[in-house]
């Protein structure tokens, strides 16, 4: 019996699933948020020079947050499936279907 050289998808070469994905989309933004809100009450609350640079953080991490929570799923680090070569089995040349058809 011939043995079967098929490729298997391994476990460790298998994507996330889209559940873990949005799920680490999710913290990635609400962290980017978190850090938004305590610059915010810096910017408000330092009476020091340190207070423009956390009102300019205040202003541009939200922008930071949504592309980060936007950007999707990573295509580069997991292997592309492999293309499959069908085979087909040669059909019957006319001349022998003629025969085989005269013959009966």
């Amino acid at each position: 019996m011939a043995r079967r050289t098929q490729s298997v998808a391994s476990v460790t070469t298998a994507r996330p699933g889209l559940s873990d994905d949005l799920a680490m989309r999710t913290r990635r933004y609400l962290i980017t948020m978190t850090i938004r809100t305590v610059c915010f009450v810096l910017a408000i609350a330092v009476d020091h020079w340190s207070r423009w640079v956390f009102a300019v953080l205040a202003v541009f991490l939200p922008y930071l947050g949504v592309v980060g929570a936007n950007a999707g799923r990573e295509k580069g680090s997991f292997p592309e499936p492999e293309a499959v070569t069908p085979t087909f089995a040669a059909l019957p040349s006319a001349s022998s279907v003629r025969q085989a058809s005269s013959g009966s």
